[in-house]
Parts: structure tokens; C-alpha cells; sequence
């Protein structure tokens, strides 16, 4: 039997000789790899922390030790020693194990872990909280370098270090390099400085220079000495500044050296920061050489690590249309937040790199930029995920807004956006977008629609405009244009009003219902701000039935706009369905699945619209069309 095979829990992870732990390292990362090639999600980061992951499970117990995620793409690792292997089949699956951390699926899980740099914020409470209650045991923030990139980490570090709480925050360092100098005379130090001699030696002085005439003075000039020297082997004078107690730079792939600095951490009884040097990928070598290809990463080969190449999707043709438009004008400039290759802007930054701006973790800053740009006479572009353009509804509304700066968000992922779950789905951005006033937000429904509307955003409006698209690619609905609404289908029974790629279950509902004889009105918005008053009332006003698709939460949709302005303009609908996501976190799953889960597919909106229709006239319908048939 296999070590991994033993680990039933994360205690008996504390029974390990340290040679059985390097082999456990050895075969957790083996068995992550293994199950990610089948289910697909973040491979690279879980790799990059093995070692530290069960270093944790070796020092600490998280059944009480409270450890947070930053982002909780490192989280596999933990979730496989945590009595959650055996569910690895189900990784990120409808009804099935998250892809990140999850309170409700184990006590090990402290917190959930979706959006950067928000670690040590949700970690130093948790310590507080433990203060105010008199009950010990520690807490510990595990994030990544880029989570650096993001403002809301340094307001944390900056109050976690003043607060003198005991807290551990592991900072995983894969790539940009904080420390000055990770040379020989460093390593030498940080091993010393993790010596349990060096630590006894530490408390002795301290005690016996307090004790002698002067010898408060010797220890505060010997301190300082030590500091100044230290600080010009590690450039970590930073966190010290803070409050922090710095440990490292640590090799953290050295598992001994990783417990034995977690151990010294826990044991200082304040802020402490271990800053751990890693390999994203480790362990795997075809994620070792391309990391950010296997950051989250769909299905693939375990031999050869060759994965299927990336489908076209909105986001690809985004960019290429972007890339474009920039050629013959200079004043296009293009923003993202750590995210160029999932927004399609990888192009655009090699072909015009003093115009592309990468921002990192900094959606607040992309969004405040973006606004500076259009007040310099700039036409910037801030590609950014929907469930990340969250953070900066403060400069939606005060860099962007009020001053009507021209600004065009590319809002992707607009909608589910399946396994990654509640932390992802852009299922907000229909309801905040369309509360800041002067918006106009846009809603191509296919690749050509996407190509129009980007250009009559950029040349057509002169305020702030948000271009919305979905993951993946577009569906069967392929026309061009910029037409506010398109009345796609005609009836007299019921009126469907939807967006985006939602018309393509829209109009297959309604083919679906004209085969019983049930024929509606189906109206495809353009724009959700503003709406197309007159055509929905025209609409409305024939058929006296509305329903209304939306791949949104309930709060603040378009339905209820429109449910809104009819009640106004005196044509109240007989029946009315605003068909959503009700005010709900939506799991994660498929799409397709979480479409059918929630009654968004053709089918389920058919169902719907027919068992709407009063029953006399079903029944005059199916006669009518029992009748075609046999005339037929």
C-alpha cells in the first residue's frame, strides 16, 4: 500500500517519518496530476505547493487551525489530505467537489478562496475573532506572489502587522521574486535563523541583557545592528516596517526546512511572514515548462501532457477584432488585470506592447487608468472577467460614471461560466452595470454582432459602454449588427424577451411551441441599457403574455425593468414570467447542466410558456393542430 493510500485524515499525516513524507510529497502530486488530466482544472499551482501543503498538515491541525486560500487555486493538494480523494472523479462537477475551497464540503476548509489578495483581510479576522474569545490555535494565509498585485493584500498586511496578532502568512513566491538576494550567504542566514539553538540563544540574550545595567540599550543597538545587516542580504525590510516578523527566503521544496520555519512561525506567538520560493508546476515537466498552460487547464494527456487546442470563443474573436481596429487607430489602448490570454489580448500586447497595459490583480486601478486615458484623450478598452469587474464598481461609478468618461468594457465571461462555480459565474454584472447612470451595456449575440457592437461602442457613444459576452463560442444565432432589438419570431400566445446567447434557447422554445400550435413573439435586446421601449410594448400589447429569459440574478434584472415600464405605459401582461436565477450563488457544473438545473434551456422554457397558457386555449390549439395534420 502506498502512503497516500494510508492517509485516511490529515492527522495521520503527523505520524510520518520525514523520508515517508517526502514519498506522500511524491505521490499526492502524482495522483493530482493523474485526476486533473481526466476532470481538468488548476493544476500548476496545486503542484507548486506540495511540499508546503503538507508541511501544514505535518505542524498543524486544520480541523482547528484555521487556513485560508488566497484564490484557492492551490487547494488541491489539501483536498486530497483532507478525506476528499476518493471524490476526485467529481473535481468541479455538478453536485460534486469545488475546485476551490469549500466551507460546507469539509471542516478543514476555513473560508472559500475565489478572488486574489484577499487572504490575510479574511485570515487576520478570523485571528482577531479568536483573540476576542480567549481560545487558541493558529491562523494561517497561504497566497501567491501575484496576489501582491492587488491593493486590498498590502491594506491587509499593513493592519495585520500593526495589530501584533498572531498570524502566519505564507507568501508562495513563483515567480516574481521579492527577495533582493536568494544566494548562498541568504540561505545560510534563513538556515540559521530556523535552528531551534538560534531560537534558545535568542530568548537567553534577550532575558540576560534585560537584566544587567544597560543591557536594554546593548540589545536595541545589537538589534538594529543585526536588522541593518539582514536587510542588506533580504530586501524584507518592507514587512518588517509592518510589524511582521520575516522568515526566508525559504526553499520551499525542501520539506524540512518548510516545517521547521512553520514551527518557528507558530512558535514567535505574532505576525509572521514565510516567504517560500517554489516552482509553479513542480513535480510535472510539462507544467514545469509552461505553468500558465496548465493553470487551469480542461482535459489532457497524462503521458505527453498534450492538451486540446483552445476552442475559438468571444473572447478570442474579441481580441483579434481589437487587434484590428488598433491598426488604423492609434488612440485604441488595451487594458487587463493579470488575465491577457483568458481575455484574448495576448495579440494585442505583441503587436502594439506601448499601448497594452497589464495591470495585475488591480481591477480598481485597471478601471480608475481606464478613466485617466479617456479624460487624456485615449480610447481605452478594459477587457476584464464579469465576477473580477466587481471589484471596481466604486470607479464605475466615480472615475467613470459621474465625469461620462468614454470608457468601453469588454466584459467577459459574462453569464455561468460553469466548473469554477460561485466564485466565477458573471451573473452580477447585468444588474450593477445597468445601476450606473449614463451606462450603455451591450449584448452581442454572435461573433459578427460582437465585431459590430466593439465598433459602435468605440465610435458611436460618447460615455461609458459595457460590451457583455459569455464563455465559449456563439450558438446556432449567427447575424450581424447593433440593432437595439430584433424581433426574431412572431406570434400572437406569448412574448420572450432575452439577450445575448440566450436567444438561441429563446428561439428554439418557440420552434419547440409552434409545433403545438403555441406561437410567440420572440424579441432578442441588443441593448439592456437603454431598452427598446417601443418595441416591447408593441410586442407586450398584442400578445398580453411575457416572458422574460436572463442568465442573472433576480435582483435589479431586466425582467423587472420591463415589468416595471409596462405597468407605466398601461399594459400590465395577463401573465407574467421573469425566468432567472432567482436570488441565488449558482454551484458549480456545466453550463448546459446549470442551464437545465435552473430552467434556462429550450426545453424547460417550452414547458414553461405552455403551462402559462390558460387550458381553453391549449386546447383550442391542439385541436387546430390535430386538424393541420389530418388535412395534411
Amino acid at each position: 500500500m502506498s502512503i497516500l493510500d494510508s492517509i485516511q485524515s490529515p492527522r495521520d499525516v503527523k505520524y510520518l517519518t520525514e523520508d515517508e513524507l517526502r514519498t506522500l510529497v511524491d505521490e499526492v502530486r502524482a495522483f493530482t496530476v493523474d485526476a486533473v488530466s481526466k476532470t481538468g482544472g488548476h493544476l500548476s499551482s496545486s503542484l507548486g505547493v506540495a511540499e508546503i501543503t503538507v508541511a501544514i498538515h505535518r505542524v498543524f491541525d486544520t480541523s482547528r487551525d484555521r487556513l485560508v486560500f488566497d484564490v484557492g487555486h492551490q487547494s488541491y493538494i489539501h483536498k486530497a489530505l483532507t478525506g476528499r480523494r476518493d471524490k476526485f472523479d467529481t473535481l468541479r462537477s455538478f453536485g460534486g467537489i469545488a475546485g476551490f475551497p469549500k466551507p460546507s464540503e469539509s471542516e478543514h476548509d476555513a473560508f472559500i478562496g475565489g478572488h486574489a489578495s484577499a487572504a490575510v483581510s479574511e485570515a487576520l479576522g478570523m485571528a482577531r475573532a479568536r483573540t476576542i474569545a480567549g481560545e487558541d490555535y493558529s491562523v494561517i494565509a497561504l497566497l501567491g506572489d501575484g496576489a501582491l498585485t492587488g491593493g486590498m493584500a498590502y491594506e491587509a498586511l499593513c493592519d495585520a502587522g500593526a495589530s501584533r496578532e498572531p498570524l502566519i502568512v505564507i507568501l508562495n513566491d513563483n515567480g516574481m521574486s521579492i527577495a533582493k538576494n536568494v544566494g548562498g550567504m541568504a540561505k545560510y542566514l534563513t538556515r540559521l535563523r530556523l535552528r531551534r539553538g538560534y531560537r534558545t540563544f535568542k530568548t537567553i540574550y534577550r532575558k540576560a541583557t534585560s537584566a544587567v545595567p544597560g543591557g536594554k540599550w546593548i540589545y536595541r543597538f545589537t538589534h538594529k545592528l543585526k536588522e541593518n545587516i539582514k536587510r542588506g542580504v533580504f530586501n524584507c525590510g518592507m514587512f518588517e516596517d509592518w510589524g511582521f516578523s520575516y522568515l526566508g527566503p525559504v526553499d520551499g521544496h525542501d520539506l524540512g526546512e518548510v516545517i521547521r520555519a512553520l514551527e518557528v512561525a507558530r512558535d514567535l506567538r505574532g505576525p509572521v511572514i514565510i516567504h517560500a520560493i517554489t516552482t509553479k508546476g513542480k513535480g510535472y515537466a510539462p507544467a514545469e515548462k509552461n505553468p500558465e498552460a496548465f493553470h487551469g487547464v480542461g482535459a489532457f494527456d497524462r503521458e505527453t501532457g498534450l492538451t486540446p487546442p483552445p476552442a475559438e470563443s468571444f473572447a478570442t474573436r474579441f481580441g483579434e477584432y481589437l487587434t484590428s481596429l488598433a491598426e488604423d487607430d492609434k488612440d485604441i489602448c488595451a487594458i487587463t488585470a493579470a488575465m491577457a490570454p483568458g481575455t484574448g489580448l495576448s495579440g494585442f500586447g505583441r503587436t502594439y506592447p506601448n499601448r497594452f497595459f497589464d495591470v495585475g490583480i488591480a481591477e480598481e486601478h485597471a478601471a480608475g487608468m481606464a478613466a485617466g486615458l479617456a479624460a487624456g484623450g485615449m480610447k481605452p478598452v478594459l477587457a476584464v472577467y464579469s465576477t473580477f469587474l466587481q471589484r471596481s464598481y466604486d470607479q464605475l461609478i466615480h472615475d467613470i460614471g459621474i465625469l461620462s468618461e468614454h470608457v468601453v468594457l469588454a466584459v467577459d465571461k459574462a453569464g455561468l461560466v460553469g466548473e469554477d462555480g460561485e466564485t466565477h459565474h458573471g451573473v452580477f454584472d447585468v444588474n450593477y452595470l445597468r445601476s450606473v447612470p449614463k451606462m450603455t451595456v451591450l449584448c452581442p449575440a454572435s461573433y459578427a454582432e460582437l465585431r459590430d457592437m466593439l465598433s459602435f461602442a468605440l465610435y458611436d457613444i460618447t460615455g461609458p459602454v459595457a460590451v457583455r459576452y459569455p464563455k465559449g463560442g456563439e450558438g446556432e444565432y449567427k447575424e450581424r449588427g447593433v440593432d437595439k432589438s430584433k424581433l426574431l419570431r412572431t406570434g400572437e400566445d406569448f412574448t420572450i424577451i432575452t439577450y445575448g446567447i440566450n436567444i438561441n434557447d429563446a428561439v428554439k422554445a418557440a420552434d419547440i411551441l409552434a409545433e403545438r400550435g403555441i406561437y410567440c413573439d420572440v424579441l432578442k435586446l441588443g441593448s439592456i441599457k437603454p431598452l427598446d421601449e417601443d418595441a416591447i410594448i408593441a410586442s407586450v400589447s398584442k400578445t398580453g403574455r411575457l416572458y422574460v429569459l436572463e442568465e442573472c440574478v433576480s435582483g435589479g434584472c431586466v425582467g423587472e425593468e420591463i415589468a416595471s415600464m409596462l405597468v407605466k405605459a398601461g399594459q400590465s401582461p395577463r401573465r407574467l414570467v421573469l425566468r432567472n436565477l432567482g436570488d441565488s450563488f449558482v454551484q458549480h457544473g456545466k453550463v448546459q447542466r446549470l442551464r437545465e438545473e435552473y430552467g434556462l434551456d429550450a426545453e424547460s422554457v417550452a414547458r414553461e410558456i405552455e403551462e402559462n397558457i390558460p387550458d381553453r386555449i391549449k386546447e383550442r390549439k391542439k385541436k387546430e393542430v390535430e386538424n393541420a395534420k389530418e388535412t395534411t
